[in-house]
């Protein structure tokens, strides 16, 4: 049966909240094997993880955790108790993806849940190894039967490689070095640098954080491109392209800094916060911050602070700002046509 349900509106669109699912869990492939329900419930918990900030639900090393219980996942989800348990069990880090992390306190306390981050870095790539040509067999001149039998020498190559120990007997002889031309071919000479090189697959500490940072802003990058329909601004607004560009590398840069606050509206907000409210930022809310800085006529001394204020701002001001152009705008045409 069809209900009947009202049409919305003007900006009756845009007066309700939604719970975010992320994108990344439906594109990443290492996300794959996580159920529709279990990322339904990951998108619930991240939702809660604004009043846990409100309420200032943070551990000794600032860390935030929610309260989200079994029966808060049966009244949101409307599942039964057995399928809750398995979808709490799919996302937790013990025996799970990983996305959560439930840590009992006993004495009948609901457990802390910490929501983990989902972005991840790139996928390494598979490297397949390149085969190595097979040697070619070693030419041994021809001999009668009975002469090979009768050498025992001829069970080595026609041309010994290292001679054997001087010490040792000839039926369990150790290989000594090479004899060339060349004494002390070998690798001997340590002053050189008192760190052994490092090999090819195993890059420096400080080159290997460089590279998860680097891999964590291009995660970032592309799931804040998904969020604001990069490709689509750039088509509609080309011109505006270093723009819009300055704005998606600002969002990055807050969204991977390691401070535990960030400056907004002359306030040190914590980062979380900031960083949870620019991932809801869409292209709606790009939309509205170049307007409302293109109809700003006043001088701007700091004008990275103030781009930050305006997309953190963006989305609780959007609806107000546009409310007030519409009432505007009909009290200019009440005005005409009287």
């Amino acid at each position: 049966m069809s209900l009947e349900l009202a049409y919305f509106y003007g900006s009756e669109a845009e007066q309700y909240s939604f719970y975010r699912i992320p994108k990344v869990l439906r594109t990443d492939h290492r996300y794959k094997n996580v159920s529709m329900e279990a990322k339904v419930l990951y998108g619930l918990m991240l939702d809660r993880m604004g009043l846990s900030v409100r309420n200032g639900w943070l551990d000794s090393e600032g860390r935030v955790y929610i309260y989200f219980t079994l029966e808060d996942a049966l009244a949101m989800l409307g599942c039964g108790k057995d399928k809750a348990v398995r979808l709490f069990k799919e996302l937790d880090k013990s025996g799970g993806i990983g996305l959560i992390e439930r840590r009992k306190q006993g004495q009948g306390k609901p457990a802390r849940i910490y929501v983990k981050n989902f972005i991840l870095p790139p996928a390494p790539e598979k490297c397949t190894p390149v085969p190595t040509p097979e040697e070619p067999p070693a030419q041994t001149s021809e001999k009668p039967k009975s002469a090979l039998l009768g050498a025992t020498a001829a069970l080595t190559s026609e041309i010994p490689q290292s001679a054997l120990l001087e010490s040792s007997g000839q039926d369990c002889g150790k290989s000594a070095a090479n004899k060339t031309d060349k004494n002390k071919t070998e690798l001997s000479d340590t002053e050189l640098s008192i760190y052994p090189p490092a090999p090819a697959s195993s890059p420096p500490r400080r080159q290997r954080s460089v590279r998860d940072r680097i891999g964590q802003m291009d995660a970032y990058r592309a799931l804040i491109h998904e969020n604001i329909s990069y490709g689509e601004l750039l088509q509609e607004h080309p011109y505006d392209a270093d723009l819009i560009d300055g704005y998606v590398e600002l969002i990055v840069e807050v969204c991977c800094t390691g401070r535990e606050t960030v400056r907004v509206n002359q306030e040190d907000i914590p980062a979380a916060v900031v960083q949870s409210r620019f991932l809801k930022l869409d292209r709606e809310h790009i939309l509205y911050v170049m307007e409302a800085m293109r109809r700003n006529t006043t001088q701007v001394a700091n004008i990275r602070a103030y781009t930050l204020s305006a997309l953190y701002n963006a989305p609780v001001t959007i609806d107000q700002y546009y409310t007030a152009q519409v009432s505007h705008d009909m009290a200019q045409d009440r005005g005409v046509e009287t």
